[in-house]
């Protein structure tokens, strides 16, 4: 039996830190980021009201997000003070509705009852190889329907059993 290499365990909290050191953007950061994105993807730029009702914040709260945003190179203001995104807000906004998507999609697929908020929750832990892997394997069932129907009579046999 072959032995699994030393792990550095950690708390959920230690691999968010860890996290975050790599990429510079907290789970809240992302959130900010691609919302702004979404809307500014709709209407060329955003304002703070837009995006702190859609995320369900105050506008004070959404301000203080935006101006970190702002001084990490993601967004900028213009002159009547709409948020616009740069070329790195564009681009990093663009991964992260991209990470959302595939992973709403892979959790509707699953048959979630609330896949939004379950794409929401874990979005932030995921690495990029696993969401790639994941997105594999939704075009792996979406080319191969057979084996996606077989996979689907599988679980309703396993369903029923727990029943």
């Amino acid at each position: 039996m072959s032995q699994l290499p030393p792990q550095e365990f950690r708390t959920v909290r230690g691999y968010e830190l860890k996290k975050q050191n790599e990429s510079r953007l907290t789970p809240a950061l992302e959130d900010y980021l691609e919302m702004a994105y979404r809307l500014c993807m709709e209407e060329s730029c955003t304002r703070i009201n837009r995006l702190s009702g859609l995320l369900h914040v105050r506008p004070s709260s959404a301000s203080k997000m935006v101006a970190k945003l702002v001084q990490l190179g993601y967004l900028r203001y213009d002159s009547l003070e709409n948020i616009l995104l740069t070329d790195e807000g564009k681009l990093t906004g663009n991964y992260l509705l991209e990470r959302h998507n595939v992973l709403e999609r892979f959790f509707t697929m699953l048959k979630s009852p609330r896949p939004l908020e379950e794409a929401e929750l874990v979005e932030h832990m995921l690495g990029d190889l696993t969401i790639l892997e994941i997105k594999v394997l939704m075009e792996f069932f979406i080319q191969n329907p057979d084996i996606g129907k077989q996979f689907e009579n599988f679980r309703n046999m396993v369903n029923c059993t727990k029943e």
